[in-house]
């Protein structure tokens, strides 16, 4: 059973936020205005959330991630993360973290099924790094990219935002640690949501084609569409490397055409688009004993209203998504 929209698209991903806390204040995501957290009572379950993830997979969903806020700061993540794994079905449970606690949870995530995770690392500099998400705690985030490494996740994807005048000078340094080891090193457009990058968007927003020209080898390889990365980057290999860079831009490359996911955000909403301003309750048939055929249901009318694109480009986004990012989950 497939779920497919009325553009033709098939849905099989759902990324499902689990908390909109974290440990970092990366000022491009964490808003610096208006009430910080939502309060646990409007968080889902894990429980309900499973309930969502059950509806999900038996209609055709094969992807899931994990993503926040920082998943790994709310209890008991590793445990559903074995009960998502064992949903019949599913092909690929992931997660994305700052990295934080990587080091010590990584063993316990890969056990409970994770093979695939996501690192959020914008520069390689301690002092930058503290600047950006403001503590000094680039180690940690290091150590844990190696520890999962180690006991055989894969692929790691490095997530780099690339933001003029604060890090868009390190993208070859970035790039080059695809060198020797076999990290994806993924460079992304700066996305507008409400409330973060200090209202400074305009000014920090570096377009795709910009800073491919920083990696000086770029020219002597091919960017290819994705196979592999069950998202939207397009990959290329670096001459003699043994990773891959790849690039992610919402705004230059509108990906809509080939979007195949839904998010769950923390406080039960299905949203559609990343950009879009509408959300779908799902929290509210959870919590009054909706049955699963019911779940279902409003999981396909959700696809039902999956919009064509978000219609986005960097100089016109006064409708970018009102929530800030670690409340949607990415």
């Amino acid at each position: 059973m497939n779920l497919v929209d009325s553009y033709g698209r098939e849905i099989d991903y759902l990324r499902i936020s689990i908390t909109d806390h974290c440990n970092l204040k990366c000022y491009y995501c964490t808003p610096f205005s208006g009430r910080s957290h939502l309060e646990r009572s409007e968080i889902l379950t894990y429980e309900e959330m499973l309930n969502v993830a059950r509806a999900a997979a038996a209609v055709g969903i094969t992807k899931i991630r994990i993503t926040g806020g920082e998943p790994l700061v709310r209890k008991g993540v590793v445990e559903f993360c074995r009960m998502l794994s064992d949903l019949d079905g599913l092909k690929s449970l992931a997660l994305t973290t700052n990295g934080i606690y990587l080091e010590e949870m990584a063993e316990p995530l890969f056990k409970a099924g994770v093979r695939r995770i996501n690192i959020s690392l914008d520069t390689l500099r301690p002092e930058r790094f503290e600047k950006i998400t403001g503590y000094n705690w680039l180690p940690r985030v290091l150590a844990g990219i190696k520890r999962a490494e180690d006991i055989g996740m894969h692929p790691i994807k490095i997530n780099a935002v690339v933001m003029r005048g604060i890090n868009d000078d390190e993208i070859e340094e970035l790039a080059a640690l695809t060198l020797t080891r076999p990290y994806h090193v993924r460079f992304i457009e700066l996305m507008p949501t409400s409330g973060s990058a200090h209202g400074d968007y305009e000014t920090l927003f570096m377009p795709v084609e910009e800073f491919m020209k920083k990696i000086h080898q770029i020219e002597r390889v091919q960017i290819e569409p994705t196979t592999d990365s069950c998202g939207p980057a397009r990959l290329c290999r670096l001459p003699g490397a043994v990773g891959k860079i790849g690039f992610i831009a919402p705004i230059s490359w509108h990906f809509c055409g080939s979007c195949n996911r839904l998010r769950l955000t923390a406080d039960g909403k299905i949203k559609t688009c990343l950009f879009s301003q509408k959300e779908i309750d799902i929290k509210n048939a959870l919590r009054t004993g909706a049955t699963l055929n019911e779940i279902i249901d409003i999981f396909r009318q959700a696809v039902a209203e999956k919009p064509s694109g978000h219609h986005l480009n960097a100089k016109d986004h006064q409708n970018a998504c009102s929530r800030a990012m670690r409340a949607i989950g990415g």
